[in-house]
């Protein structure tokens, strides 16, 4: 098992000031960071990259689509838009030497239409992330599918529509994240969601009720940590936690002590519980 920070923790302006972040983190025993993909310019990485390399921290990336970039957009030239978009920043993944770009933008983020999605807006999302996918496994990289709650995505909103959608995509650089905090929403029970996802799950998120550390709040981590250990998943296990300095979360109090508090207490309850 690897171990990852998510640095949304710090907001969306990823650059050479997370610096003494990163090398707190590494100092701290995580293995790697989830980078943020809002910068889809590749040159705009390599510095970033070089300090990765420098602290021995491995690298995966995450991104979104906003209401500029809705791949199930009834408008072909918006389509077409946020598929070279997803490209770019497949392209700055390669930079930052990551094996998975992770997120909802099978989507977009926040836009609904007041109504269930259709079959054909289904089908668009499908034959986007396919190729996308196709330009993924070119890079060898494997995208990996999330889904958010009913109030953030219309689309796939919960753990049987993404994996019927994973399956239909039917491409095999296309998997799953699973991300807890969701699934606390729209799950009857997140084990037998986490069980019946399986070895589609190709990077596990970990994040309690209220964005904060992980074991301070309500999710059902024994269940959680029991259906891991029953799909004997081995791969990546981030944390993503959320603060005010990410303006989009709409967070308006901090929930931890601190960064440094939530990392080390976070990280020390998912082991002690991955290696019970």
């Amino acid at each position: 098992m690897k171990y990852s920070m998510n640095l949304l923790l710090w907001g969306n302006q990823i650059d050479d000031s997370l610096f003494p972040t990163l090398e707190l983190i590494k100092e701290i025993g995580f293995d790697g960071v989830e980078v943020p993909i809002f910068n889809t310019n590749p040159e705009h990485w390599f510095k970033f990259r070089k300090k990765l390399d420098d602290l021995g921290l491995q690298c995966e990336t995450d991104t979104i689509c906003g209401p500029d970039e809705h791949l199930i957009s009834p408008d072909p030239a918006m389509r077409r838009h946020t598929i070279d978009h997803l490209k770019s920043a497949l392209d700055c993944s390669l930079v930052l030497g990551a094996t998975k770009l992770m997120g909802p933008y099978q989507s977009a983020l926040g836009v609904f239409t007041g109504k269930p999605a259709t079959a054909e807006e289904w089908q668009w999302g499908i034959e986007g992330i396919r190729e996308v996918a196709d330009y993924a496994e070119s890079l060898d990289i494997t995208l990996g599918l999330e889904y958010l709650n009913r109030f953030e995505l219309y689309l796939t909103s919960c753990g049987d529509e993404l994996i019927r959608f994973v399956d239909e995509v039917n491409h095999p650089n296309c998997k799953i994240m699973f991300d807890t905090f969701h699934a606390n929403i729209e799950e009857k029970n997140i084990g037998d969601t986490i069980r019946k996802a399986g070895d589609r799950i190709s990077f596990i998120q970990l994040s309690e009720n209220d964005r904060s550390t992980p074991g301070k709040g309500n999710v059902d981590w024994d269940g959680i940590f029991t259906a891991i250990k029953d799909i004997k998943y081995d791969g990546w296990i981030s944390i993503e936690a959320f603060s005010p300095k990410l303006p989009v979360a709409n967070i308006w109090r901090k929930m931890f002590d601190s960064e440094e508090q939530l990392m080390r207490d976070g990280l020390a309850f998912i082991k002690a519980n991955i290696q019970s």
